[in-house]
């Protein structure tokens, strides 16, 4: 088998026309170091590999970005503006000051996360490591974190950069419930 390559994986999210909505509308709005992140990419990968539609059980789409203004009100604004812009695609879309994370996560999910100084900080650190995956919505370069080996062999590995094991199968269990073929290990 020929290992996955980023390309790959970027047409394979294109086929998802949200995501290619996104990528075309988000340049658009101004925001700093903004990246389409997780669930619409490696989702849309594992409907491409099951014959399902690109869309199919994908619950929200994430976008990330970083500014080092971390007022709530600085990162209401661009949630606004997303969704004012994005409305007419009928999808939730989540939109996330990657620099402002550490101020409410612990209160979330009951674990220490560090001040971050890059929106990729953010995706490094997403539970399962074959997940940990972006779009730069202005350069359209794919941002991997642990390569693309997990994604393609279908494992649900714990990200050693955050491990929590209860979020960890809690997450693995939702996946496996929309792709039984996943494995977890680890």
């Amino acid at each position: 088998m020929q290992p996955l390559t980023h390309a790959q994986v970027l047409a394979i999210a294109q086929e998802n026309p949200i995501n290619r909505a996104l990528l075309s509308l988000l340049p658009t709005l101004d925001i700093p170091h903004c990246m389409l992140t997780a669930g619409c990419l490696f989702q849309a990968f594992w409907n491409h590999r099951s014959g399902q539609p690109a869309a199919w059980g994908i619950k929200d789409y994430d976008i990330a970005y970083f500014d080092e203004d971390l007022s709530w009100e600085a990162e209401d604004r661009v949630i606004a503006r997303v969704q004012q812009a994005s409305a007419h695609l009928g999808v939730n879309v989540e939109v996330r000051n990657q620099a402002r994370v550490h101020l409410w996560y612990a209160s979330k999910f009951d674990a220490t996360y560090p001040a971050l100084q890059r929106v990729t900080d953010g995706i490094d650190r997403y539970l399962i490591s074959s997940t940990c995956l972006g779009v730069d919505v202005h350069t359209g370069v794919l941002y991997s974190t642990h390569g693309l080996d997990d994604l393609q062999h279908d494992l649900l590995r714990p990200n050693p950069l955050n491990l929590q094991p209860a979020l960890f199968e809690q997450k693995a269990a939702s996946y496996r419930e929309r792709w039984p073929w996943l494995k977890a290990v680890g």
